[in-house]
């Protein structure tokens, strides 16, 4: 059964995408921790992360910092943070969040609530940036 990752890859489900080549794919998360967080997807659809084979998941890191590089040049923040939760979605993938300090990084603090548009023109710019 496809993950709804691989519904947003093939287009099925909507999403405000950041990044794309023809192996990974980023887009905002729509409950985002801090405005910014996007999700770092391998096209490939695979549940854990750790069963990537080497070269993907080295490529997949490798393409994370390249969105995280246009996220630092549109969103103020100190960092960019890392985590790989790996439960939530049964699909590989990276959540790379503006941060200012550590708390920034807290999942369980209530996600914020932004309207489309908005996330939308964050996708845009966060877009822009990684294609400089």
């Amino acid at each position: 059964m496809s993950s709804i990752f691989s519904k947003i890859v093939a287009g099925e489900i909507p999403s405000c995408k950041v990044a794309e080549d023809s192996r990974f794919y980023a887009f905002l998360d729509i409950h985002p921790v801090a405005e910014g967080h996007t999700l770092v997807i391998p096209k490939q659809e695979t549940d854990y992360i750790f069963d990537l084979d080497d070269a993907l998941l080295s490529d997949m890191l490798l393409f994370a910092k390249r969105v995280a590089r246009a996220q630092q040049k549109v969103i103020p923040c100190k960092r960019i943070g890392l985590a790989v939760i790996g439960l939530e979605v049964p699909h590989a993938h990276i959540h790379l969040i503006p941060i200012t300090n550590e708390s920034d990084m807290d999942f369980k603090k209530p996600k914020k609530n932004l309207p489309t548009e908005e996330l939308q023109a964050i996708a845009a710019s966060i877009a822009a940036a990684f294609e400089e």
